[in-house]
């Protein structure tokens, strides 16, 4: 029901999510969705297709998701609160979008979050604190604010995959 309200809440003038079909109750079934052995959507992944519209909260009931990408498009709005309850998220990448607002310090809940790119969008407000489990940061090409956290609980973080330029 997450991936339909998705769907449904978004324009896909090329059909890539054309194999959304709301007959086929199993979403395995539907490509760029990858599943575990439980019929668990684990991987969600539909990039460079043109899509515009907003992301929707039930996203943060996939509650197995472990891979997020839907980069290169033109979704709009906000990011989620509710991405924060993806427990066992290890990749979000909504990188090249039009996305706006805050970063939602939600995101920090996700101990498993190690990959994180948010690049080029139109971002606004400072950078959570509460990001501490990340490897590999992107927030570049936004609009954020304020200073970078570099020491306290961004001290895990290595400086040389911790993007943020360029600094206007």
């Amino acid at each position: 029901d997450a991936l339909l309200a998705l769907k449904n809440n978004l324009a896909d003038p090329n059909n890539v999510l054309q194999s959304w079909d709301p007959t086929l109750d199993n979403p395995c079934r539907w490509f760029n969705v990858t599943c575990n052995n439980e019929n668990s959507v684990t991987r969600v992944e539909v990039g460079n297709a043109n899509l515009s519209g907003k992301l929707v909260p039930d996203l943060g009931l996939l509650t197995n998701l472990q891979y997020l990408a839907l980069v290169g498009n033109n979704i709009s709005g906000v990011i989620p609160e509710e991405l924060g309850n993806l427990t066992n998220l290890v990749c979000l990448n909504l990188s090249l979008n039009a996305l706006t607002g805050y970063i939602p310090t939600t995101l920090g809940k996700l101990t498993k979050l190690r990959f994180l790119r948010l690049n080029n969008n139109s971002l606004t407000g400072q950078i959570p604190m509460a990001l501490t489990t990340i490897d590999t940061l992107d927030l570049s090409n936004n609009r954020l604010e304020g200073n970078i956290p570099i020491n306290g609980s961004f001290s895990p973080l290595n400086p040389v995959r911790f993007f943020l330029l360029p600094f206007f």
